[in-house]
């Protein structure tokens, strides 16, 4: 039945949704690997869809941020209409140096700074974790188009601006990437024995300092999507091709991704690794300089 925050009716969802915490993501989905997709909620202005990628029933809708409203939607899908699977598809910042923009990272275990799990009433400290055969067929599923897939710890954080600077810390026990809704995902789930894994491109690196301007690459990706799409081969090409010449964008528009003027075989970030092995500390790069030949 319908709750305050969502207006969908009893079988609008199916068994497995994707959650995007932006609205528009879930639209863009929607639209864009969903056919025959219907709007099934837009309380508050959140986007639920629900249709069919091929031929399987799939819905997506958006969490909100923050664990408070990943708790509302995640909980309400789950307990009250049925959902059994909740993949949390968003982004994250890397807070681990073996990370670079555009890095897809599964997340096996969700560390939190957060109280979340204190309304349960347990007699210590509870540790969120994906499910397990979520996580098994999502590597899987990358390795059989050949995406290596880091797996590893997340860091769901309360705060986004952290005025303690400690975010840092957490990478010295192995946390990948810092994000803001896993771990109550991962706790709803549990606690209502369902299923869920949450899986996060990396936007920005909290180690280097570089970012992603969103408005940029989802514009191109669009473009390169569009150009796949005219060749006429299968989804699963479209995808590699898209995704290559993405690849092809960040070398030509990432100064990290650059080669190395002095050694074209090494990018920039590596040589930066380089140096920084050798004198046994780190190095951050925090600006550049162009300098363009005249005519």
């Amino acid at each position: 039945m319908p709750t305050p925050h969502n207006s969908a009716k009893p079988g609008d969802f199916a068994k497995t949704v994707l959650m995007p915490g932006d609205p528009l993501r879930a639209k863009f989905i929607a639209d864009t690997f969903l056919e025959d997709a219907k709007l099934v909620n837009n309380v508050r202005g959140i986007h639920g869809y629900t249709g069919t990628y091929r031929g399987v029933p799939v819905s997506v809708m958006a969490s909100g941020m923050g664990m408070p409203s990943m708790g509302i939607y995640s909980y309400e899908l789950f307990h009250d209409y049925g959902v059994e699977n909740i993949l949390r598809i968003g982004s994250a910042g890397a807070i681990s140096r073996k990370l670079k923009l555009r890095d897809v990272v599964a997340g096996q275990a969700s560390c939190t700074d957060s109280n979340f799990a204190r309304q349960y009433g347990l007699p210590g400290q509870f540790a969120p974790i994906a499910d397990f055969k979520l996580l098994e067929t999502a590597v899987a599923a990358a390795r059989e188009i050949g995406v290596e897939m880091p797996v590893g710890s997340l860091l769901s954080s309360d705060v986004f601006y952290d005025a303690s600077g400690s975010t840092m810390k957490w990478a010295e026990m192995g946390v990948l990437a810092v994000e803001m809704e896993s771990a109550a995902l991962y706790m709803t789930a549990a606690k209502l024995g369902k299923r869920a894994l949450a899986i996060c491109s990396i936007s920005d690196s909290i180690v280097t300092g570089e970012a992603l301007p969103a408005d940029v690459a989802a514009h191109e990706m669009e473009i390169y999507k569009a150009q796949a799409a005219e060749s006429g081969k299968p989804e699963n090409i479209q995808e590699k091709m898209a995704e290559g010449r993405m690849d092809k964008f960040y070398k030509e528009n990432c100064l990290t991704e650059q080669a190395f003027v002095k050694n074209p075989d090494v990018t920039v970030a590596g040589y930066a690794d380089e140096c920084a092995k050798e004198m046994g500390g780190s190095i951050k790069i925090t600006g550049f300089v162009r300098f363009a030949l005249g005519e």
